[in-house]
């Protein structure tokens, strides 16, 4: 997939064109990822060779990025979703990579977001209680490169999650 690299070390992709049945082929999969060949070559209105090339490019061009097994957070003890926001005691390019870098490794880190407004970086992290969110807040988030200060959002209820890209 054609990208070209930004000053900040990040990679600016351009999109790729997608028809009508490429899209029709990604809304199935997000759908149900498991889903047989023929099976989908059938949904869509293809033979499975022609649908098995398309997929085939698909992933070569990165616009399938993989396949994973969603789990059930609340079934392995991980039941408390949290957000953090994040600021830095600076702004500059060295102290981001290193926050960025740190937090690459912290496996808790679900997703991390680095935003404009009125702080630097928006954490999404999944623990199992708010002991353990405790715990997890002063030996790992706290001890991150460059952080000043964090706010914290306890989910109470998750209203739409993991829901497909509208392609």
């Amino acid at each position: 997939m054609p990208h070209d690299t930004r000053r900040d070390g990040g990679i600016t992709v351009k999109p790729t064109e997608l028809d009508r049945t490429d899209r029709r082929i990604l809304a199935v999969l997000q759908e149900d990822g498991r889903i047989s060949a023929v099976d989908l070559a059938e949904r869509i209105g293809l033979s499975p060779t022609a649908t098995g090339e398309r997929l085939r490019r698909l992933q070569k061009d990165g616009i399938i990025a993989g396949f994973t097994a969603r789990l059930d957070p609340h079934r392995i003890d991980l039941g408390l979703l949290v957000f953090v926001e994040v600021s830095l005691d600076k702004t500059t390019p060295d102290v981001f990579e290193k926050f960025a870098e740190a937090v690459r490794h912290a496996p808790e880190v679900l997703e991390c977001h680095m935003v404009a407004g009125g702080f630097d970086y928006l954490v999404k992290t999944r623990i199992g209680d708010m002991t353990a969110y405790r715990r997890f807040l002063g030996d790992v988030l706290l001890a991150l490169p460059g952080v000043r200060e964090t706010r914290t959002y306890a989910v109470m209820e998750e209203v739409k999650t993991d829901g497909p890209l509208p392609v």
